[in-house]
């Protein structure tokens, strides 16, 4: 869908090998962020994890927006609800969740980038995560990754044709 622009995140994490700033993330260290917090760089942000945080800059926003595009952001259950609040009926707001936590557990071990009490905190947060599901627009089950993208791009469609 060309019409469409990715918003590219900001983190405090530490890349992962292959991730490239500016990429996958805007990578940037605790200190560059909070300075962005204060001069209301962000649409959005939130400390996800103790210690490590993302937000959604406005320049991303802006940049999308300067090539025409509708812009798509990946965020946390919170930034997207702030988002929605933001944006209001302008906003389409889809909450993915895993067909259940044994198989996103399953699915974060076999992707081997963290260590066993990485993966118990995102467990944990997953399981917190579930019970703002229903404050968004949709609902979408990722239990087979091709028809969910397929789901995902009609449920897109419908919107920006209404």
């Amino acid at each position: 869908m060309p019409e469409l622009g990715f918003s590219v995140s900001a983190t405090t994490r530490k890349p992962r090998e292959n991730e490239v700033n500016g990429r996958e993330y805007h990578f940037l260290d605790v200190a560059d962020f909070e300075y962005k917090i204060e001069t209301q760089a962000f649409l959005e942000h939130e400390e996800v994890y103790k210690g490590i945080f993302y937000g959604t800059l406005n320049s991303e926003i802006e940049r999308l927006w300067s090539e025409g595009k509708t812009v798509v952001f990946d965020v946390d259950v919170v930034g997207g609800l702030n988002i929605k609040k933001k944006f209001g009926n302008q906003a389409l707001s889809i909450f993915l969740r895993p067909p259940s936590i044994e198989i996103l557990m399953d699915r974060l071990r076999k992707r081997s980038t963290e260590v066993e009490h990485q993966l118990q905190m995102r467990i944990e947060k997953a399981q917190y995560e579930l019970q703002f599901e229903q404050q968004y627009d949709v609902v979408l089950v990722n239990d087979k990754l091709e028809e969910t993208l397929q789901q995902a791009e009609n449920i897109v469609k419908q919107f920006i044709n209404s």
